[in-house]
């Protein structure tokens, strides 16, 4: 017995070591935190308990019977955040560089699979050279039941990556199947091939960073939802995520108890919007005021930044917010921001989040290049995602909604649930001017004639009155009112029941 618990303490230290010393002291240098460190940072303390430390790898070939490492390349278990229960594995960089074995893969699809029973998010924390060369197909056989488990679990829990250090080839297939991605600055790096390969190929000279650093994947590619300066950094905002999210998707949205729960008029909002219909403002002032303590987690911060997507809480429940930004290209939708907001969208319904749209958009963007990149099917996503989600959908018209774009934009067209509108509200199929160029173009002969139409039309049309009338709009809001008739709505829509026609699955326009 005593012998078995020598034992038992040994390979536990060996496992607690990892690759050894030097090689943690190596990590450091780098500004990283190790694996376990990096666990013990995200969960609640003493909370971490760990499957499989005592697995091994199983290969022979090169060298490596010789080279083996309680528990291989990764660390995995569950925990709380914030007595919250999760599941996590984070890559061990000071053993074989994290690289993926069989027995790597296999010790992350163990977690997943328990995820899955009991309903638990799944946290990733990768940090690895990708395959293990030395076990040739077997690594990727790895990588392959870890992809699958990947889409078995995907709109059932929750999964989140987070990339701490290299993630190349096969490797970034798994974070990309996943909910969202968190990057570190200078520090993490994501491409399916990596610089040298790139210039043998193509010719092209292109650094680590410039071909898959944190600003390229949350600025350019949409890859990353968020990076942040440092593993504990990034390892909190994932803790932020994870409060405001459900376990599953058998749960309802998350309703917890905030400090702020004022449902007292905001006379600021009543002045948000111009008078100047040419005037941009910031519609993140309008989203942090009828929020729960002014706290929101914006989602993909640094693309498309003509639109906004993000949670917050109203009232102690969690909700997706989804708005134009009149700030950035008047809040028109292209490609990036249809992308964006759909994939958003379609998150939030698969885990029963209610979402609340503020609509300021003149249209789509016009251009060759739009058009040429598939604006159509791009813009079809957005639309498509409204169209099929369940959840309470809540939407407020603060200025502009024109044509098609209006249509997008959580319609009541589109089952929208409750759609109000501010007095401020213009809902047609374009602007005054554009308007009647097309209506009076043989009326119109001189600039006067042009103004006369354009006021004419103005008073007529520019108004939120016509939809309402028809029933499009359920009411015209005060701005002041707008955070208590949200917390309203949330409150008459929670126990809301919607089904669709049976189907295996949807086809969105991919």
């Amino acid at each position: 017995m005593s012998n078995i618990i020598e034992q038992l303490e040994k390979k536990r230290k060996e496992a607690r070591e990892g690759g050894g010393k030097k090689r943690v002291d190596a990590q450091h240098a780098r500004g990283k935190l190790t694996a376990r460190e990096r666990i013990d940072t995200l969960l609640d303390e003493n909370s971490f308990e760990e499957y499989d430390m005592y697995v091994e790898h199983r290969t022979n070939d090169f060298g490596m019977g010789k080279k083996k490492y309680a528990g291989d390349s990764v660390v995995t278990g569950s925990g709380k955040i914030n007595g919250k229960l999760v599941y996590v594995f984070s890559q061990d960089f000071t053993v074989f560089g994290g690289s993926l074995s069989e027995a790597h893969a296999e010790k992350i699809c163990k977690i997943m699979d328990m995820a899955l029973k009991v309903g638990a998010p799944v946290i990733g924390i990768n940090d690895s050279g990708g395959a293990r060369i030395q076990e040739g197909v077997a690594s990727l056989a790895g990588y392959g039941d870890v992809f699958q488990k990947n889409v078995l679990a995907s709109g059932v829990i929750p999964q989140i990556s987070v990339i701490m250090g290299p993630c190349a080839g096969g490797a970034v297939y798994s974070p990309a199947m996943t909910d969202f991605i968190f990057m570190v600055k200078d520090t993490s790096f994501m491409f399916v091939t990596g610089p040298d390969v790139v210039k043998t190929v193509t010719q092209e000279n292109v650094t680590q960073e410039e071909l898959g650093g944190a600003k390229t994947h949350t600025s350019k590619s949409s890859v990353a939802d968020g990076a942040f300066a440092n593993d504990i950094e990034t390892l909190f905002e994932v803790k932020k995520l994870i409060d405001l999210l459900p376990s599953n998707n058998r749960e309802k949205s998350l309703k917890k108890k905030t400090e702020y729960q004022n449902l007292n008029p905001d006379y600021s909002l009543d002045t948000l919007v111009p008078d100047n219909p040419n005037k941009p403002y910031d519609m993140l002032e309008l989203i942090t005021k009828v929020i729960d303590n002014r706290d929101f987690f914006q989602v993909q911060e640094n693309f498309a930044k003509n639109m906004i997507v993000g949670f917050g809480r109203v009232e102690g429940r969690t909700v997706g917010f989804v708005a134009n930004q009149p700030l950035v290209l008047a809040g028109c939708l292209d490609i990036d921001a249809s992308k964006k907001a759909a994939r958003f969208v379609r998150f939030c319904d698969c885990f029963n989040i209610p979402l609340v749209t503020f609509v300021d958009v003149p249209g789509f963007l016009p251009g060759v290049s739009q058009e040429h990149n598939g604006i159509i099917k791009n813009g079809a996503k957005l639309l498509y995602a409204y169209a099929e989600a369940t959840v309470p959908k809540i939407t407020i018209i603060t200025r502009k909604a024109y044509g098609g774009a209006y249509v997008v934009m959580a319609s009541k067209h589109l089952r929208g649930d409750i759609n109000y509108a501010w007095p401020t509200a213009e809902i047609a199929v374009m602007g005054a001017k554009g308007s009647i160029e097309i209506l009076y173009r043989n009326q119109i002969k001189n600039e006067k004639d042009a103004e006369t139409k354009t006021d004419e039309y103005t008073k007529q049309f520019a108004n939120p009155f016509i939809a309402s009338s028809r029933g499009f709009i359920d009411d015209v809001i005060k701005p002041q009112n707008t955070r208590r008739r949200i917390a309203t709505a949330l409150d008459n829509l929670e126990n809301k029941e919607l089904s669709s026609p049976y189907k295996k699955h949807d086809n969105i326009p991919l």
